[in-house]
């Protein structure tokens, strides 16, 4: 989290669903020793959670063209090789939709967007 100050200045929020692994104890005590501000939403509640839109990019980026792994090893190179090179536009679009995610939200009450 050392990237949050970096990337958005001291302002700013940490975005979690409320999914069991982000309420964990150790979880819960490093953000509070830390001075983390939390923005909580439901739990799997994709729609206002661009990141998961991010993991889709790369696991089709890791699998692309049918690749299949043959060692845990190669996937893991796959993997972080493919987390190294994460397109800086893709990560602008999403976060750029998050206003149009906030409006469909609304809009649908609460119900399910395109997103």
């Amino acid at each position: 989290l050392k990237f949050g100050p970096r990337l958005c200045g001291n302002d700013w929020v940490f975005q979690r669903d409320n999914a069991a692994v982000h309420n964990a104890r150790l979880t819960k005590e490093f953000f509070q020793e830390n001075n983390i501000t939390l923005l909580d939403h439901p739990a799997c509640s994709t729609d206002l959670n661009p990141i998961e839109n991010s993991w889709g990019w790369r696991a089709r980026e890791v699998y692309k063209n049918g690749h299949q792994f043959q060692t845990v090893d190669a996937l893991r190179e796959a993997i972080l090789n493919t987390w190294s090179n994460v397109p800086t536009s893709l990560l602008e679009t999403l976060a750029s939709s998050m206003p149009k995610r906030l409006f469909e939200v609304i809009n649908k009450n609460g119900g399910a967007t395109h997103y």
